[in-house]
């Protein structure tokens, strides 16, 4: 009899695990705390494949910078003040792990993981249903001279690491991208960057799913464990109690309650993302960009432009900060001047809850407290980029394979004794 996994979250990591897990023949079952229409954070995003983001969030410098940000209510970054100990604890291990030497380290898992991850994207294209991958590279646009000097030191960074970066003048990068209009200082640009619309990666996924007769129960929340010694047993749902060989925590920023519920410790806390998407742009770039400065996501998808954008802590609020919402837009003509920001007029804006660890790294692997649960949450903006890769690292884990990369530094209970 084949093994039964039980997926808890329909994200994108979920989705990923579980095809990962059905393809090596395994029975799956995937729950979810939403309806089937839904709009989470793996929906709206900005789509990227970026094995360019290799330094982890918490890295030398972001504190003084995350300090500055945050008195400006239109900023990259902003921490909603509230009485909480679960920030305090987790902003305590941002510090902690914001160091030179941990970042370094971080970096080379999350190139592994990343470049892991954009083979297995490749390989999902060339053999399924077309999601519409674009491997044409990414630009980190630089409006200033001095960020451009910065962006250059993390391209020599990552040529170190083996991923090919080259530093660009504004001519050089009107040529990269001519369709449209930029105002620069320079850029850099990474050609193993891709992009791809998430909705429709997210309908291979579950048209994948369906083909290989995988169950969901969609509205469907767990209320309670029922657990002997160091297993888990069943979790129990309004509908009834569900069995399982293993199970696997895929809940995005709800994870950590679930996690306390089994006396695990896993410090997250939600990062609130927008975008909105112009459906008829006044120019289409042909390639993916980011706005140094802004930390502003540009990607052309299927004849539309989505900008996103921001980090805002604030709990589990899905409540919409029009004043992010502004920054994301006014950033926009500073870096393509033929836009406007009334071009954004009528737009609503989506917004979505991203889980962001104290390091910067997520959490994947098995626990210590449990013989039979594994970890997949905590990919911070970096869900849908690592999700092929982490779907794998779980499928091999749940089968009792050796996983294909080291996950040392991604333990889930790399916290456990604070």
């Amino acid at each position: 009899m084949s093994r039964h996994v039980v997926i808890l979250g329909a994200g994108v990591i979920g989705l990923s695990a579980a095809l990962a897990c059905a393809r090596r023949g395994m029975r799956v079952t995937v729950l979810d705390r939403q309806p089937e229409q839904r709009n989470g954070c793996s929906f709206g995003n900005a789509g990227m494949v970026v094995p360019s983001h290799f330094m982890p969030l918490a890295s030398p410098g972001m504190v003084g910078l995350g300090l500055k940000w945050m008195w400006n209510p239109q900023s990259p970054f902003y921490i909603q003040p509230r009485l909480s100990w679960d920030l305090l604890a987790w902003a305590f291990h941002f510090w902690r792990a914001s160091t030179p030497q941990r970042a370094a380290r971080a970096a080379i898992a999350l190139r592994d993981l990343s470049l892991l991850s954009r083979s297995c994207f490749i390989e999902h294209a060339r053999s399924g249903p077309d999601f519409g991958l674009v491997q044409k590279g990414l630009l980190m646009l630089c409006k200033t001279a001095h960020a451009l000097d910065e962006e250059a030191r993390t391209a020599a960074k990552a040529q170190a690491l083996g991923i090919p970066a080259q530093v660009l003048d504004p001519r050089a990068t009107a040529a990269l991208d001519p369709a449209v209009s930029m105002d620069v200082a320079g850029s850099v640009f990474f050609p193993k960057d891709c992009h791809l619309p998430p909705e429709r990666y997210l309908a291979f996924l579950h048209h994948e799913l369906t083909s290989l007769g995988a169950e969901f129960r969609w509205n469907t929340e767990v209320t309670s464990w029922q657990t002997t010694d160091s297993r888990i047993r069943s979790l129990q749902t309004p509908a009834g109690p569900v069995t399982g060989d293993e199970f696997v925590l895929c809940g995005g920023s709800w994870s950590a309650l679930s996690a306390r519920s089994l006396d695990l410790h896993l410090p997250l806390q939600a990062g609130k993302g927008y975008s909105l998407t112009l459906a008829q742009p006044r120019q289409l770039p042909s390639l993916c960009a980011i706005f140094t400065e802004a930390r502003v996501a540009i990607t052309p998808m299927n004849g539309a432009l989505r900008v996103g954008g921001t980090m805002e802590l604030a709990g589990l609020n899905e409540s919409i900060n029009l004043q992010r919402v502004r920054g994301i837009i006014r950033s926009v003509p500073r870096y393509y001047p033929q836009f406007r920001e009334e071009d954004f007029h009528g737009i609503q804006p989506w917004h979505g809850l991203r889980p962001c660890t104290p390091d910067g790294l997520p959490y994947l692997g098995r626990t210590a407290r449990w013989d039979n649960l594994l970890c997949a949450t905590g990919h911070a903006m970096m869900g849908l980029s690592l999700a092929p890769a982490t779907g794998l690292l779980v499928a091999e884990l749940a089968s009792g394979a050796a996983p294909s990369a080291d996950l040392s530094l991604f333990s889930p209970d790399r916290f456990s004794a604070f």
